[in-house]
């Protein structure tokens, strides 16, 4: 049974950083696929970054290249997401998710999911 347990969420003023951490538990963490997903009230889940296994393959949303930087410690089975310059338009919960095998960007492709953490960004 996989367990992802997620932190570092909260409020922050715009031009703000904040860093997300995943820590995955019940299974080796190095064989799994991770990324991010967030939910603004009343959107769809999108995919926002992930990273392989060995983290030679990465991929962001157009919407935060530039700005967020994913990155993983599979010593310490945890995946880390780091925000800066953050926008108002960034305000969702955010949500860690993993998979085995490769790199996937959609909703469906993934079966594991943490519990969500909120991210409010204030103007």
């Amino acid at each position: 049974q996989v367990q992802l347990v997620e932190s570092g969420g909260g409020l922050v003023q715009a031009g703000g950083s904040l860093r997300l951490s995943c820590e995955l538990n019940g299974r080796t963490f190095g064989s799994f696929t991770m990324a991010y997903f967030r939910q603004a009230s009343g959107n769809q889940r999108e995919f926002v970054a992930g990273l392989n296994w060995h983290g030679g393959t990465i991929r962001y949303a157009d919407s935060v290249k530039g700005r967020f930087a994913i990155s993983r410690a599979n010593a310490k089975n945890t995946v880390y997401l780091q925000m800066n310059s953050l926008k108002p338009d960034d305000t969702a919960v955010y949500y860690c998710a993993a998979r085995p095998g490769a790199l996937e960007i959609g909703v469906d492709d993934y079966d594991q999911w943490g519990q969500g953490t909120q991210v409010t960004v204030s103007s």
